[in-house]
């Protein structure tokens, strides 16, 4: 059976990656498969924490693309957007600046899908009042996004997984990873005007355009907006808190999301409006997969590849997995490899559990899934969408060029992420 589990999971990877079919049906179609066979029956799918569905995944997914559509409708979004602009006083190169910060740290809160597509058609009206390319600011964007996300726990899907699989909390990839994200991200902003060089030259008159938009009329809903900010602040206090509250983050998400229903007395189309059912089907098929290379003993062999090749040495088995999953994820798609690479670092972790900081492992994995995700156009969702709203707006955003960039942000967040993991977890401990 495990020959099975492997020949569908390889077949739905490599049709994945392809993306030129619709990834939710590979997915689904390739559980119904494992599940038909059976290579896993229903009990391994609904009720196992080592093979079944993460149900706590996709319960904080769901809470947080909730509260997402509920503040969608307040127009903060847009507010904070044309705000940054008027504040860079129309300069092009200060616009992009300012829209990656706020990209970065939306990303953070969020997730980086939803605030790409919260942040792209506002990046597109400025763009357009500046009768500039908006390409290099949608790529720009994108990077961040990634960038970002891998903050916290809720704001790139691996780490969602990884969390999962390894325990950790929303305070643990706070004081971990946030430290490498911001050396990272200020990297970003010093590189940009080399990696997007002729992109920012822009007519003084359309400058005069961008500084008559008024910001406050973003705003539709201001008492709605105040019940958001309230419901967030102790949403997130929850997150970093759940331990002393014996509370997992998936439920703190649900909560939120039902009180802000509550409170907003919106239609259900409107507070299910950002809601992305496809992503969560995917992910549920994705679960299943994973799961039948769990259960035929596929990922607990890979695991003693890995520990037979790194000799058991800490230090090795961090920077490969590191390395591996910087150059895989981005090849293909980080959400997909995360699935598969957490029980592999779960299998591996116990073994190193005599040597150096085991944990740096999951570390490695999170920064190396995550910052991959820049290296080419599918290697996130993010990106994906990016293109996405970019060929719509007729500001197409070609593989190719998406990749020459996305490759040198990845080289720099590679050697940054190689030096933080090596001086925090073996040189200092």
């Amino acid at each position: 059976m495990s020959v099975v589990a492997i020949v569908v999971f390889v077949v739905a990877y490599a049709l994945i990656a392809s993306d030129r079919v619709n990834k939710t049906l590979v997915a689904l179609t390739g559980a119904a498969i494992v599940v038909a066979l059976p290579v896993i029956n229903s009990d391994d799918v609904f009720y196992s924490h080592e093979t079944g569905i993460d149900w706590d995944v996709l319960f904080l997914l769901l809470g947080m693309m909730i509260i997402v559509s509920v503040l969608r409708q307040t127009g903060v979004f847009e507010y904070v957007a044309i705000w940054s602009a008027k504040r860079a006083r129309g300069s092009p190169l200060r616009v992009m600046i300012l829209l990656v910060l706020v990209t970065a740290i939306a990303s953070a809160l969020l997730d980086n899908v939803t605030t790409v597509l919260l942040i792209a058609p506002v990046t597109l009206l400025v763009c357009d009042r500046l009768a500039i390319n908006a390409a290099p600011f949608l790529m720009a964007e994108a990077f961040a996004s990634n960038i970002g996300g891998t903050a916290t726990l809720i704001g790139d899907p691996p780490n969602i997984i990884i969390a999962s699989k390894a325990g950790l909390t929303f305070n643990d990839f706070l004081i971990h990873l946030a430290p490498i994200v911001i050396i990272v991200l200020v990297v970003l902003i010093a590189l940009l005007p080399r990696l997007f060089r002729g992109s920012f030259a822009v007519d003084p008159e359309r400058v005069a355009d961008v500084m008559s938009l008024e910001e406050k009329e973003a705003i539709r809903d201001r008492r709605l907006l105040v019940a958001c900010g309230v419901v967030l602040l102790a949403v997130f206090a929850a997150f970093v808190g759940h331990s002393a509250l014996h509370m997992a983050p998936s439920i703190v998400a649900m909560l939120g999301a039902g009180i802000l229903i509550v409170v907003s007395r919106l239609e259900h189309a409107d507070y299910l409006s950002s809601v992305e059912w496809e992503t969560l089907l995917f992910f549920a098929g994705l679960f299943i997969m994973v799961g039948a290379l769990v259960k035929t003993g596929v990922v607990k062999r890979l695991a003693h590849l890995a520990i037979t090749a790194t000799g058991g040495n800490t230090l090795l088995a961090t920077m490969v997995i590191l390395a591996a999953s910087l150059v895989i994820s981005g090849v293909v798609n980080n959400v997909p490899y995360a699935a598969t690479m957490a029980p592999v670092v779960a299998d591996l972790v116990p073994a190193l559990g005599d040597h150096v900081n085991p944990g740096a492992l999951w570390w490695a994995l999170a920064l190396g899934t995550d910052f991959g995700g820049n290296l080419t156009a599918v290697g996130a969702s993010a990106n994906v969408v990016v293109l996405g709203i970019a060929a719509r707006a007729d500001n197409p955003i070609s593989f190719g060029e998406f990749t020459r960039k996305g490759a040198i942000v990845t080289v720099m967040s590679a050697g940054l992420s190689a030096a933080y993991l090596w001086l925090r977890y073996f040189v200092f401990g």
